[in-house]
């Protein structure tokens, strides 16, 4: 385990069969109904429309970790941010921001000009990130979340803007 004081390099990068077990690890500690590692599985090898990401930390001595992913299907031109979670360890370091804004680019660059996502009522830090890109409250999923009957906020960006999405991208 690499610790966030160790970390001397972020790379983000297309997600990777053998990176399944490292991003199921960071679910199960993100959320009370993570996915399967089965789910991230086909996402990476099946889907299509799946565009999946992670952020990579390296350490002095080349160790590597995946800290944080993203799970985003472009269906015509739309772009569904379907999962996004950073490690517990490494958060509030603006690694989350990097890779929506890297997962958004991609996506436009494959044709979405909106994207959309479900957001607990509770979570305010994570609605106040997305309020940051241009996310906008649209409707609610009365009792969206099984576990305990909590309302998903349904956020849209319409139009995507590349430009604070290239403020928040990491540098090339």
């Amino acid at each position: 385990m690499i610790s966030p004081a160790e970390m001397v390099k972020l790379h983000f990068r297309r997600m990777a069969a053998e990176d399944v077990e490292q991003v199921y690890a960071i679910d199960v500690l993100s959320f009370a109904l993570p996915w399967s590692e089965r789910s991230y599985r086909y996402e990476v090898t099946e889907n299509e429309t799946s565009r999946d990401w992670v952020a990579e930390a390296s350490d002095a001595h080349g160790h590597t970790q995946i800290v944080a992913m993203i799970v985003v299907w472009v269906i015509l031109d739309e772009a569904h941010v379907a999962t996004i979670a950073v490690h517990p360890d490494f958060r509030g370091r603006g690694i989350g921001r990097q890779l929506l804004a890297t997962a958004l680019l991609n996506a436009v660059d494959s044709g979405a000009v909106q994207s959309y996502l479900e957001v607990r009522r509770g979570n305010l830090a994570a609605q106040a990130i997305y309020r940051e890109f241009g996310y906008e409250v649209v409707g609610v999923r009365k009792e969206y979340y099984s576990d305990n009957r909590e309302d998903a906020l349904l956020m849209t960006l319409s139009p995507i803007q590349v430009d604070v999405l290239r403020k928040y991208a990491p540098a090339q």
